[in-house]
């Protein structure tokens, strides 16, 4: 039997063998035990097949500096061999992680299916390849699969156009461009795909650029990280600055600007329009590969602080997002242009001179044969120039992805209460001269707010009769007896009658969540009380709510599970880039005489996500400067049409000299609007179908599809309205037409 010779082993036996002993023979006094690894010699066992450990004795001897020194020049001039036995591999100098010289190659397949390749490098010979630089050959530039994925057709063209343009392959010099699709169309997405690929690879094989910068609203900002983390999933640590400290802030973006190298741990930086104006001294002392600007239509003033900051931003590239690039007139264009491109339409006097003087005078509803001709070429002019660095889509392209939008103006006849006021104060304080050459004088503009929150509610200036200012002299005697401003009651304002019984029709008939949309805050608080007097339920954004809570607000009305009815909005606190797709009806309670400004407001519930049938209530005060809002509106957005959108049949609708007219009150009409635009496609009062070809109802102002008629009405709500209350006239543009859908 073979045993085993284990040290261990051959203790435990020879410590059995002994008990056995002591058993046979115990003895008459136990004596102590010696342990079990020593011999009766006192010598500690070892094992024969172990050798022992040999004492060291070489110690190194104390040698000089030079010696020393020899010795490790003898070591490291040794060459390195891989220690594998007959290994003949490539060796050369180079250290080990060194990548080993070869081909250049894109960082994504180009040939992937569905691949959105943003370069190719041009095809050479068979000779010219022998002859090029392997090391400096270009490669392809190719989004990164994750991002190309979900791009529709017309991100894939836009992210296309904006590479093309920073990097100056549209315009050889300049490096700047405008993204100036509507609402809805993705525009966040497209720039950041352009950002991720800037920061990943180029033609010559790294990175285009360092880092970037997103300058948003202050609202969107938190948006903007929200979205880089969507898309990216991770990839990619964003620094957004949404609060702190001056020091704080101060400190955060020195650290921002003073990141170098392949490897910036993070590249890009979402700031405010504000923080931006504030702490641009920090900013400006280094260079930034690409700058975003959202919402840039914040820019058209060049004079303003924040545009001189941008502009003085050490950046060749620059983007500029808005939806609505002209909003007042061709000089804030120039200035949008200008700080993307800066000199491609010259200065600001000889553009003035050379373009917008010519298609201003061109456009009047009195202007010659040979104006019209003239402005209509440097029309052309001007849209062959800008095209070059301006992108735009308009948002028909939404109706294949999205559900229908039903837009509708709703013309409400004021109450008895408010045309006895509205006639009252255009008698006292007799505004004969407030419009001068077709602009607003300062002087006007306290009797403009006065006329449109009167149209409003009469509550709003109820203050002001207390206190008999000018225009309302004796205007308290007017209101019923008993009333105060406490309560709301909406039978003494047409808007906020027509407002009560959508909300109520709305509530009891659907699960639909409701946007409310006003100018004033005054008018947040009406719907409040309202609100609060119906029991529904709503959450309110304003001026005053700080940027994080927005995002939570919002995120939590998204929420399908949320019990939030209505969303009341400041059109000027947060009706650019919100996304409210929770709910599928919005109110616009009052006009802006900016028309861009009630776009961006209006376009807040139809956007990607939305699942249900979108409506949009437009509501005007019948004859009143509400309805010369909506008219000059018109004529802002016709220029629009001319400029960016390329619409050549828009109707010259309304010569300047008419707008003199915003201090009347027209009693007799059911829409002075549709008056004024001499609708073809009414007869009687009845839409006729299909407008004629060319008439004046193709164009961008006639969203005037059914005039004055229930039958006109397709949309539930309102027909239970009018039924309620028939004190209004109705005018709708549907996407269902451009859907095909009769």
């Amino acid at each position: 039997q073979r045993r085993s010779l284990a040290p261990s082993q051959l203790a435990k036996r020879k410590a059995g063998e002994e008990e056995e002993e002591e058993d046979r023979h115990p003895p008459t006094a136990r004596k102590r035990q010696k342990p079990v690894s020593e011999t009766e010699s006192g010598e500690c066992y070892r094992s024969p097949f172990r050798k022992p450990l040999a004492q060291l004795t070489n110690r190194p001897h104390c040698l000089d500096s030079s010696q020393h020194e020899a010795f490790i020049r003898s070591i490291l001039s040794k060459p390195f061999k891989v220690p594998i036995p007959n290994y003949k591999g490539p060796l050369g100098l180079r250290a080990l992680g060194i990548k080993r010289a070869g081909l250049r190659s894109p960082l994504h397949d180009p040939f992937e299916e569905g691949a959105l390749v943003l370069y190719e490098p041009p095809l050479l010979s068979a000779h010219d390849q022998l002859k090029i630089d392997k090391d400096k050959a270009p490669v392809h530039v190719v989004v990164d699969p994750v991002l190309s994925r979900v791009l529709r057709p017309h991100q894939r063209e836009g992210v296309k156009f904006l590479w093309d343009c920073v990097t100056s392959r549209r315009i050889p010099g300049s490096h700047g461009c405008i993204m100036a699709d509507e609402m809805g169309l993705g525009k966040t997405l497209q720039c950041i795909t352009l950002m991720w690929t800037l920061l990943r690879q180029s033609p010559d094989c790294k990175p285009e650029i360092e880092k970037a910068m997103v300058v948003s609203p202050s609202s969107l900002v938190r948006n903007w990280y929200n979205e880089v983390e969507k898309w990216l999933g991770g990839r990619i640590q964003p620094l957004a600055i949404d609060g702190g400290s001056k020091e704080e802030i101060d400190r955060k973006l020195v650290g921002f600007m003073n990141q170098r190298g392949l490897r910036v741990p993070s590249p890009i930086l979402i700031i405010s329009y504000e923080t931006f104006r504030l702490h641009a001294e920090a900013l400006q002392k280094g260079s930034v590969g690409l700058v975003i600007c959202d919402e840039g239509h914040r820019l058209k003033n060049s004079e303003n602080q924040t545009y001189q900051a941008l502009n003085s931003l050490n950046t060749p590239r620059r983007v500029l997002i808005s939806g609505t690039p002209i909003q007042n007139d061709l000089l804030e264009y120039f200035s949008l242009v200008h700080f993307v491109n800066s000199g491609i339409l010259g200065t600001a006097q000889e553009f003035k001179r050379h373009f917008e003087i010519p298609i201003l005078k061109g456009r009047d509803a009195d202007a010659s044969e040979a104006e019209r001709h003239k402005g209509e070429e440097r029309l052309k002019e001007l849209i062959s120039i800008v095209n070059r660095c301006l992108i735009r889509r308009t948002s028909d392209i939404l109706s294949k992805y999205l559900p229908v939008k039903i837009e509708q103006v709703v013309c409400c006849r004021l109450t008895p209460l408010q045309a006895e006021l509205y006639k009252n104060f255009l008698k006292q304080a007799k505004p004969v001269e407030e419009l001068k050459d077709g602009k607003i004088s300062v002087s006007s503009l306290s009797s403009i707010t006065s006329l449109k929150k009167l149209c409003n509610h009469p509550a709003l200036i109820h203050d002001k009769c207390v206190e008999e200012e000018e225009g309302f002299m004796g205007a308290l005697d007017l209101f019923p007896a008993g009333y105060s401003t406490k309560s709301v009651e909406p039978q003494l304002s047409g808007k906020m009658l027509v407002l009560d019984y959508i909300l109520a029709v709305t509530k009891s008939t659907s699960n639909d969540k409701v946007v409310l949309v006003s100018n004033y805050t005054q008018t947040l608080d009406l719907f409040e009380k309202l609100c609060r007097n119906r029991r529904y339920l709503y959450v309110r954004l304003d001026g005053t709510m700080s940027i994080k809570k927005r995002a939570k607000i919002v995120e939590r009305f998204n929420s399908p599970s949320s019990p939030e009815f209505i969303f009341m909005l400041s059109s000027k606190a947060g009706g650019c880039g919100l996304n409210l797709i929770g709910a599928n009806r919005l109110v616009m309670f009052d006009p802006d005489w900016n028309p861009a400004n009630d776009e961006q407001a209006m376009a807040r519930v139809w956007r990607d996500g939305q699942k249900k049938t979108c409506y949009i209530y437009r509501l005007l005060s019948t004859g009143t400067i509400e309805e010369k809002i909506f008219q000059r509106q018109t004529h802002k957005k016709a220029l629009s049409s001319c400029v960016v959108d390329e619409e050549q049949d828009v109707e010259r609708h309304f010569s300047l000299g008419e707008l003199k007219e915003l201090f009347t009150l027209n009693e007799t009409t059911t829409s002075d609007t549709h008056d004024k635009i001499k609708c073809r496609r009414c007869v009687n009062g009845h839409q006729v179908r299909p407008p004629p070809e060319g008439s004046d109802c193709t164009s961008d102002l006639s969203q005037w599809n059914h005039c004055a008629d229930k039958r006109g009405l397709q949309d539930s709500v309102l027909k239970a309205a009018w039924d309620a209350a028939v004190t209004f006239t109705f005018h709708h543009h549907s996407h269902e037409e451009q859907r095909g859908i009769p």
